[in-house]
């Protein structure tokens, strides 16, 4: 009954700070709308201020949908990872995901493509992403099984080449070139717009569902890989899974919002901490987790300095790698280890 309630609490907490999290970053920016206002136009009320009203529709409201949805997924594929590798360092980009968009979206950047107008640049970093996963994938297989050994320090190598790739293309590229790609490895959502979230809502919600699906499965590979397949599940095929979910995922929220670290190490961390390992509540808590976060960090990216918009992966790093640090060493010195 404890363990219940704690659950129970946990999810309460997480959808209220969704909540507020979400009308207070809309109404916040360099042109202040009250929470009222956000409310009345959340319900369909017209505003006495056309201009706060075209604002919020078409500017805050897309971009605190992004952040929600960029950092849902980011959540949700770093609890996938660190269960399905049974690694607490693993993370999304461990597959090569992040990396490999960020070439895709550097080759469109430097050579100037447009041959899908505004949707370009997603759409290079996004294909570039599947296909650099894919190819750990393939290179960690031996035997017809992936390793998780193999499939860690693969991915640590095609990282690697990735980002000399990504050096190179800065090399050859203009001064402007080399700007967009600086800024767009640096995370942001501001460029967020309907049409963005309409083409990556859906594959974030594919992979929440399928995420939600395999929670149980996640359960029984945490007793190790002979003991799962003894209890019935296909390791291989479940890493697949994984692995592919965590590639669609990932690569349709650094495609818009480019690289952004630390939500999907330490979302899942935190939400251990306070209800345990269990995948069927580590996933959807660290869903809504994953969302809080990045929403949260994108307010403090538009506010915490005047007329200014910081990178939100830069604020991510700044703000929850010390503190993550401090969650760790309160860990060890009340527990005696981290489990």
């Amino acid at each position: 009954m404890r363990a219940r309630t704690k659950v129970v609490t946990l999810f309460a907490v997480l959808l209220v700070a969704l909540v507020v999290v979400s009308v207070v970053s809309a109404g916040a920016g360099q042109y202040g709308v009250p929470v009222s206002d956000v409310l009345r136009a959340l319900t369909g009320q017209p505003l006495s201020d056309p201009y706060a009203e075209g604002a919020l529709w078409a500017v805050r409201f897309p971009r605190v949908v992004m952040s929600l949805l960029v950092g849902a997924v980011l959540g949700v594929c770093g609890a996938l990872m660190q269960g399905s590798f049974g690694n607490p360092l693993a993370e999304p980009g461990v597959v090569g995901v992040s990396s490999g968009a960020a070439v895709g979206a550097c080759l469109s950047i430097v050579f100037g493509w447009t041959f899908l107008g505004a949707f370009t640049t997603p759409g290079a970093a996004f294909v570039a992403g599947l296909i650099t996963t894919s190819a750990v994938y393939a290179l960690s297989r031996s035997g017809g099984r992936t390793g998780t050994v193999s499939m860690i320090l693969t991915g640590v190598a095609v990282n690697a080449v990735a980002m000399a790739a990504v050096a190179l293309l800065m090399f050859v590229g203009d001064q402007a070139a080399r700007e967009q790609i600086i800024f767009w490895q640096l995370g942001s959502v501001a460029g967020a717009r309907w049409s963005y979230v309409w083409v990556i809502a859906p594959l974030v919600l594919v992979a929440a569902l399928v995420s939600l699906a395999v929670a149980r499965r996640l359960d029984l590979l945490a007793l190790g890989d002979r003991q799962a397949r003894h209890l019935g599940v296909d390791v291989e095929r479940l890493r697949l899974v994984v692995v592919c979910v965590v590639a669609i995922g990932v690569s349709a929220a650094v495609s818009y919002a480019g690289i952004i670290s630390f939500v999907g190490l330490v979302v899942p961390h935190l939400i251990r901490m306070v209800v345990g390992p269990g995948h069927r509540v580590l996933v959807p808590a660290s869903l809504l987790g994953g969302a809080v976060l990045l929403a949260a960090a994108d307010l403090l990216a538009r506010t915490v300095v005047s007329y200014a918009d910081l990178p939100i992966g830069m604020v991510t790093a700044l703000v929850g790698g010390p503190f993550f640090f401090w969650l760790l060493r309160r860990t060890r010195t009340r527990e005696g280890g981290w489990a």
